[in-house]
């Protein structure tokens, strides 16, 4: 397939018109005719650009095969996984670093290696490369969840270099919704996706409210207000305890946590006042 065609194809593949593309690349809809019909070829320094708006390395633009590459990248992300373990804290982030770069020499500047490399890279340790790689993301993606995800993580990279400016504007960029795609799969769907979004999404509620809990007895505590502290705790204490009988899934393990029923316990021992 020749280059004019490949654009046209991931043109027509994404719904786009010619205008839309000539628009942001900053040429004419005519250039963008030529070059698919073959009378004429993008300027060179257009072609990372071209690229780019596709989502695809400038290897693949010239020899294009969307399906091969998406399933080496699964690949990829399945051995990075593996890498990482199970829980939120990855288990060996050297690893998972190295079968990253490995894939981005491989694919370079595919979004989704570069929205796993951008979780795994320390902070505040290396903020300034999280932030540049946010940066990238958040310009370049097809995919607006990799996009929002892209700022939360820039913000927390500033907030650690104390740029509390550019912290809230990255914060700004993230859309207010009031519902995820796997709510809205538990309310509609039927059968087994629907019981693997209900259950996905109960262990996500459950962990965010944890955290706005702790959040609120953090501020509490900082303002002097010792028993308001100590109620948040408590309420988020009585929380984790009532999923005791809870069980783990095919999709999500146990959300009971014994380890974190003993560090709630022990800030709010640490809020209640000595009697006498």
């Amino acid at each position: 397939m020749k280059l004019g065609e490949k654009i046209r194809t991931l043109r027509k593949q994404r719904g786009l018109s010619q205008e839309v593309l000539a628009e942001h690349l900053g040429v004419s809809f005519q250039a963008i005719s030529k070059w698919e019909n073959g009378s004429t070829m993008p300027d060179v320094m257009l072609i990372p650009a071209i690229a780019s708006f596709f989502g695809v390395s400038t290897d693949e633009l010239f020899d294009f095969n969307l399906y091969e590459t998406e399933k080496k990248v699964e690949a990829i992300v399945d051995a990075y996984s593996e890498a990482w373990g199970k829980g939120d804290v990855c288990r060996n982030p050297e690893e998972c670093e190295r079968i990253l770069r490995a894939g981005l020499k491989q694919y370079p500047g595919n979004e989704v290696l570069l929205n796993c490399l951008i979780g795994t890279i320390p902070i505040p340790e290396r903020a300034e490369e999280v932030i540049e790689i946010g940066k990238q993301l958040a310009a370049s993606t097809r995919f607006d969840e990799i996009r929002i995800d892209a700022y939360r993580i820039m913000a927390e990279a500033y907030k650690s270099l104390g740029e509390d400016a550019m912290c809230r504007e990255a914060v700004g960029k993230i859309p207010e919704i009031y519902f995820s795609a796997l709510s809205v799969k538990a309310e509609l769907l039927d059968g087994e996706e629907r019981f693997e979004a209900a259950n996905k999404e109960k262990c996500l509620c459950l962990e965010h409210l944890l955290r706005m809990l702790s959040i609120l007895a953090d501020h509490y505590a900082a303002e002097g207000e010792r028993e308001k502290a100590r109620i948040q705790l408590d309420i988020a204490h009585r929380v984790i305890a009532a999923f005791e009988n809870d069980f783990p899934t095919r999709y999500t393990r146990s959300p009971y946590d014994p380890a974190q029923i003993e560090e709630i316990s022990r800030r709010i021992d640490v809020m209640t006042p000595d009697e006498g």
